[in-house]
């Protein structure tokens, strides 16, 4: 299961349930995906076939959500 925590005009932001332990945020759009690190800071752990100008915006919008992704996180895992 992949819990969508938020949209942003085509990119879906999103978990993985199953996946590594340290917090990140997924993010998808029709033209490609990316990984951002939340913890100890957000940074870009991967992108594929996004544009540098669309891994920046959204870049910026996990660090202006970033409580609110961390409050998901902590929220979802802890079941």
């Amino acid at each position: 299961m992949s819990p969508t925590l938020f949209r942003y005009r085509n990119f879906r932001f999103f978990f993985f349930s199953k996946e590594e332990t340290r917090m990140h945020v997924h993010v998808l759009s029709p033209n490609g995906e990316a990984k951002f690190w939340i913890e100890p800071k957000v940074e870009l752990a991967h992108s594929s076939g996004l544009m540098m100008r669309d891994v920046k915006m959204i870049q910026n919008i996990v660090e202006k959500k970033k409580h609110e992704i961390q409050k998901e996180w902590k929220s979802y895992f802890s079941r």
